[in-house]
């Protein structure tokens, strides 16, 4: 893809706009704050390092935050914004409630962003570009990030509820969600594998845990132990028990012997359509991390806000 770039200069009033077409035409650029803000990578690298030495799961949370903002409305920023008098946002939905987390190093990202380049960056794509920081940060692949996405003014509690899946989802209802999203059931497989990393609450999955029987009956005890049939929803567990803090390919192994921790993580592998696959990723790790690249920059993809759409915050909190 060929980027054309204008850049018009003014000797004495010392104009300078760059004008992206591709932008504009709605396309996303690796190359997009090349001139506009050549620090931001170096910065979020550098927060998201440290925020990831000192507490590992951070990793998963932010990841996390991408692809819960992704599934509503796009990827947007939405998610990241506090409710206020006009809209109750994202982070009061069922999915995210008590649980989305790592706005904070969001706020710490985009203080030093817009203090080399103030105005320019998307919180939206600070989030996109967080994400995979995390990944790499636990050893997981890294991929060449499209720029460009602008932020929404707005969020919507409702579309959050109803738009992430639900960690009790039928196999057939995340095929169905994904493809909604124009993501592929192949797709679906590779990013669930985030799930090799991160922990989850008890809330979301003891019905599984205290009603289902395609468990592995030493792991069914030990998680058992952390979260009793009543009570207790925020205890954590690891979603990969194994190497909770490595992004490997351990979680489609874990997988194979019915050590899936959430319904909808086990039903990739329960004699359905995407059994195989799970089976490949857990012998290949290379196949999973170059398939895992290639769906988080199609997730990364969904209905971004370019050209003159949205805006770009000054606060990732607010809208301008």
């Amino acid at each position: 893809m060929m980027m054309r770039t204008l850049v018009c200069i003014g000797v004495m009033a010392v104009f300078v706009c760059f004008i992206n077409i591709n932008a504009v035409n709605g396309q996303l650029s690796s190359t997009f704050y090349d001139k506009a803000c050549p620090s931001l990578q170096s910065i979020v690298k550098s927060v998201v390092k440290q925020a990831v030495a000192k507490e590992k799961r951070m990793g998963a949370s932010l990841l996390r935050l991408h692809f819960h903002d992704c599934f509503v409305n796009g990827c947007d920023g939405s998610i990241l914004l506090d409710d206020n008098a006009t809209f109750t946002g994202e982070k009061s939905a069922g999915p995210n409630a008590n649980s989305a987390r790592g706005f904070e190093v969001i706020d710490t990202i985009k203080t030093q962003v817009e203090a080399a380049c103030s105005g320019v960056v998307s919180c939206a794509d600070i989030l996109t570009i967080a994400a995979r920081d995390s990944i790499v940060e636990l050893q997981g692949p890294t991929w060449t990030v499209m720029l460009g996405r602008r932020d929404s003014p707005t969020a919507s509690l409702s579309a959050a509820n109803n738009n992430i899946p639900s960690p009790a989802s039928s196999l057939s209802t995340l095929i169905s969600s994904f493809q909604a999203h124009g993501l592929s059931t192949k797709d679906l497989v590779a990013l669930s594998g985030a799930h090799t990393i991160g922990q989850s609450r008890c809330a979301f999955f003891r019905t599984r845990f205290y009603n289902e029987t395609n468990i592995n009956a030493a792991f069914s005890t030990s998680v058992k132990a952390n979260c009793p049939s009543a009570g207790g929803d925020n205890s954590l567990s690891p979603l990969d028990v194994v190497t909770p803090t490595t992004f490997d390919n351990q979680y489609y192994a874990n997988l194979k012997i019915q050590k899936g921790l959430l319904h909808s993580d086990q039903q990739l592998f329960n004699g359905g359509s995407t059994d195989s696959q799970v089976t490949a990723y857990s012998t290949n790790q290379n196949s999973f991390f170059t398939d895992f690249a290639a769906a988080m920059v199609k997730m990364g993809n969904i209905s971004p806000l370019t050209g003159n759409s949205g805006q770009i915050r000054k606060n990732c909190r607010k809208s301008n």
